[in-house]
């Protein structure tokens, strides 16, 4: 099978490059001349683990090529993804669909025979209908067939959760499409991964669905964190005490600053947005979105609070910048909300990440970047982690406490032992957790 992938973000990139994988011959398309001229190089313009090697193996086989021309790009091919953009719109919340739309119509301007043509973007309900609109009215012949095949990559773990995925999700009402989809899928079908075939609008539904609880089991942990706070409990033994009824299962019951990325913060609000439309609205959603944006800004006044109520002339050493561990993706990362409001309070900030520096000094003013953890933590009031970054689960302790001016840290992913942090004369707070103090 031939197909093409119109997009070469982080869904476009990742998922070419496993189709390539799977044997089937895969053309990248995208506008961003600079882009696909750093493909052609060998280069990945994103970081994501084990992309680089994926791609440079299916690239020498043949299988896997770049372009720009999007007429050449879709000839021959067998089915044709939208992998484009839907950023939030600006005013409303609304996904923009700008991307999709112009894409569906180039592409049914450009094929030449009988082509599924499959939205791989997070679209809101009712999407797909409105490219079986484009695609019939540029191309009213009919030989366009329409579905939606939404995407589940994490992002860190893209990969492995391509390769061995929960579920498919197909949507159409096309029985074409389906058995097109349904090829260009067998290599997992033989591993028995289930495929879900549905409406359009279903499967369009289920990725907004689905990442809205996700989100909402995330905002939930971390309000029970406040709780353990205040009562004296301890919000890890909770959420294993929860997690341990299969009912409920223990992923995404981890406290923290909130959460970010470019699927949970926009995709809730956009559900939101849709639901209010169609006037169903969803009040438990609505909800999740507001706390978890007055989340982020409340982990800066932890530190403040834990600084003795003010960091005016403090230094502050922040670890880790990015949203999540293993990805370069700064988008609505807690850390553009908490360094900000700790320089607005007037302190120094020092930061460090391993890989989201490129894209952290694009959004963070008035920040010293740093080379590794210790340079960051070099003469700071006060450590804060902020990403989870294995590089930051074992610091030497020791070190720290001789490099910094008072052994004192905020902890916002619960990485380390409140006992031992105690027992190694480190002030010490963290998310939901009573802390031992100093020398108790």
């Amino acid at each position: 099978m031939r197909i093409a992938m119109i997009g070469t973000g982080y869904v476009g990139l990742v998922s070419g490059a496993c189709f390539s994988e799977f044997g089937t011959e895969v053309v990248c398309v995208d506008r961003d001349a600079a882009k696909i001229d750093r493909l052609q190089r060998g280069e990945i313009p994103i970081f994501e683990p084990g992309l680089d090697q994926l791609v440079a193996k299916n690239v020498e086989a043949g299988r896997l090529s770049f372009t720009t021309n999007l007429v050449e790009g879709v000839e021959g091919c067998d089915a044709v993804f939208i992998a484009v953009g839907t950023p939030s719109r600006r005013g409303d919340g609304h996904a923009d669909l700008s991307y999709v739309f112009a894409a569906a119509e180039e592409v049914a301007q450009a094929v030449t025979r009988p082509t599924v043509l499959v939205t791989k973007s997070t679209v809101p309900v009712g999407t797909g209908r409105k490219v079986k609109e484009i695609a019939d009215r540029v191309r009213p012949s009919g030989d366009i067939q329409v579905a939606s095949n939404p995407e589940f990559l994490r992002e860190g773990s893209a990969i492995e959760d391509f390769m061995r995925p929960d579920r498919v999700v197909i949507g159409s009402d096309d029985e074409a499409a389906r058995e097109t989809l349904q090829a260009l899928y067998r290599p997992l079908y033989l591993n028995e991964t289930p495929i879900l075939f549905t409406a359009l609008e279903t499967a369009e539904l289920i990725k907004y669905a689905a990442n809205a609880f996700l989100a909402t089991k995330i905002t939930f942990i971390n309000e029970i964190a406040d709780l353990c706070e205040k009562v004296g409990a301890d919000v890890q033994q909770v959420a294993r005490g929860m997690g341990l009824d299969n009912r409920i299962g223990g992923k995404f019951l981890h406290a923290g600053p909130g959460y970010g990325g470019s699927c949970f913060p926009k995709d809730t609000l956009a559900l939101v947005r849709t639901a209010q439309e169609a006037s169903a609205p969803i009040r438990i959603v609505e909800t999740v979105a507001e706390v978890n944006e007055a989340r982020k800004r409340r982990m800066a006044d932890k530190v403040i609070a834990h600084c003795g109520g003010s960091v005016d002339g403090l230094t502050i050493a922040a670890l880790g910048l990015t949203f999540k561990p293993n990805t370069d993706d700064m988008r609505d990362a807690p850390a553009l909300s908490i360094i900000p409001a700790l320089q607005e309070g007037g302190a120094a900030v020092r930061a460090y990440d391993p890989e989201g520096m490129h894209e952290a000094r694009k959004l963070l003013d008035g920040v010293t970047w740093c080379g590794d953890a210790y340079e960051a933590i070099e003469g700071a009031d006060c450590l804060v982690l902020i990403t989870e970054w294995n590089v930051f689960r074992n610091l030497d302790l020791d070190r720290v406490k001789a490099l910094m001016k008072a052994p004192r840290m905020v902890d916002l992913r619960n990485v380390y032992r409140p006992e031992a942090m105690a027992e190694e004369g480190i002030d010490y707070v963290s998310v939901g957790r009573a802390g031992r103090p100093v020398g108790a």
